[in-house]
């Protein structure tokens, strides 16, 4: 039997989407990206927001045609959107022949003998705070390429911010076992991964639930000392979390990027108390000032959501302000979606689409301008760089990253090389010039 595999959404869910595929292979099944061919096909749904859940709607409606044309025998969603619409898929999407909840993944085996065995429906969706057995990231299938690999540290979220569904798809906080992480670790780094982008719904929260106290610089150390693990990079870090011990394991660590990726979402203190967020303006810049102040090469990244109900002018101006003082490396810019079933979406002044369209535009075209003068200023310095690969149709000329780019989210550092270079492989780098996000420049030995 054929089983073909999309997963769509976040890093977290990629994930996911590895242990489900490892578990598949495990069985004996076989892998196949050739969806015509597929028997089953398992789509591992993003469902956070309104766009999200139609890309999975979208895909769902696009495989089923295989029950026609191919060999398709049924289609699986699990994931963010399983979860959301657990109750409604199997009537909207008559198509789908079962559904997975998000704590439920390491079952997809049992799913899918149910299926061949003749089951016309199938629903599993257990508890949602129910914790991952720590035996199945031991088996994720890696999909990711060039030395990199994501280590979820842990499920859920406890910050019910008014305008996310998380709390509700994914359940409550909790982390994994630090002996767990360090283990999955090790089997990433003997398959050749040199570079942990560690996730969560918030990573500097780490081991609250466990250990009674924040031990994400506990778990930085433990995982620095894996032979083979070359860079360590912190996604999804709250500021209000972040302590002087995390400041001071970046400042120290050797292998811990000097990056920091710190989601703010807004900057107006009314908007943040209405977003139910715990953080503040001053508080924000206080947290910048004791990070540059002891990692002065830091690399921070932030995202913000423009147009929440509510948004004046006023409250954006201050947004735009904030921008401009904070002088973040990397911004990301989302308009805000309403979600049925957030406090949010019952929030009176909800914002005219054109209005959150153009504060986006306003931000990036701001933000442009930023992180062009801060690529400036790399000029004439050597970064250390890990190759994704040759430009298309170039034979001397490479794309890497440096410790300032994360995969898929930021910027490149396109270079020279008269060497043969392997993808995952670092080299060093002599930044010549720049453009707006990217840098570029010519291998040094």
């Amino acid at each position: 039997m054929k089983i073909s595999f999309i997963s769509l959404g976040c890093d977290k869910n990629l994930v996911d989407s590895e242990i489900m595929l490892g578990l598949i292979n495990k069985e004996g099944y076989i892998i196949t990206e050739d969806e015509s061919e597929a028997d089953i096909i398992i789509v591992n749904s993003c469902g956070f927001i309104a766009e999200a859940n139609s890309e999975a709607v979208d895909n769902i409606l696009r495989v089923a045609e295989y029950k026609e044309t191919g060999c398709l025998k049924a289609i699986i969603v699990t994931g963010c959107m399983a979860q959301r619409y657990k109750n409604e898929i199997f009537k909207q999407l008559p198509e789908v022949d079962a559904v997975v909840g998000t704590a439920d993944f390491g079952s997809i085996g049992e799913v899918i003998k149910a299926l061949t065995e003749g089951k016309e429906r199938v629903l599993k969706i257990t508890d949602k705070n129910a914790r991952l057995d720590e035996s199945l990231p031991k088996l994720r299938m890696m999909t990711t390429l060039g030395g990199y690999a994501y280590l979820k540290i842990a499920e859920g979220c406890d910050a019910h911010c008014t305008y996310c569904t998380i709390p509700s798809l994914r359940g409550s906080y909790r982390s994994r076992t630090m002996e767990s992480l360090v283990e999955e670790a090790e089997m990433l780094a003997e398959k050749g991964v040199t570079e942990l982008i560690l996730v969560a719904q918030d990573t500097t929260l780490y081991g609250k639930d466990l250990y009674g106290k924040q031990e994400l610089p506990t778990l930085l150390k433990k995982l620095s000392q894996i032979e083979g693990i070359v860079w360590i990079r912190i996604l999804y870090a709250y500021p209000e979390n972040i302590t002087d011990e995390l400041i001071l394991e970046i400042a120290q660590n050797p292998k811990v990027c000097h990056y920091l990726d710190m989601p703010v979402q807004h900057a107006s203190d009314n908007i943040l108390k209405k977003m139910g967020r715990k953080s503040r303006r001053e508080e924000l810049f206080g947290v910048l000032a004791r990070l540059r102040g002891a990692v002065p090469d830091i690399c921070l990244r932030t995202t913000y959501i423009v147009g929440f109900p509510g948004e004046t002018e006023e409250d954006f101006e201050e947004l735009k302000s904030f921008t401009e003082e904070a002088c973040f490396d990397r911004l990301g810019v989302f308009e805000y979606s309403r979600e049925d079933g957030t406090p949010a979406a019952r929030m009176p002044n909800q914002v005219h689409y054109r209005t959150k369209a153009r504060r986006k535009r306003e931000i990036l075209e701001l933000q442009q301008d930023i992180s062009k003068n801060i690529c400036r200023g790399f000029l004439g310095r050597t970064l250390k760089v890990i190759v994704e690969g040759r430009l298309s149709g170039e034979e001397t000329i490479y794309i890497g990253r440096s410790y300032r780019d994360c995969y898929e989210i930021d910027g490149y550092v396109f270079f020279t090389s008269d060497r043969e270079l392997l993808s995952g492989e670092y080299t060093n780098v002599l930044i010549t010039s720049f453009s707006d996000y990217d840098l570029t420049g010519e291998e040094v030995l």
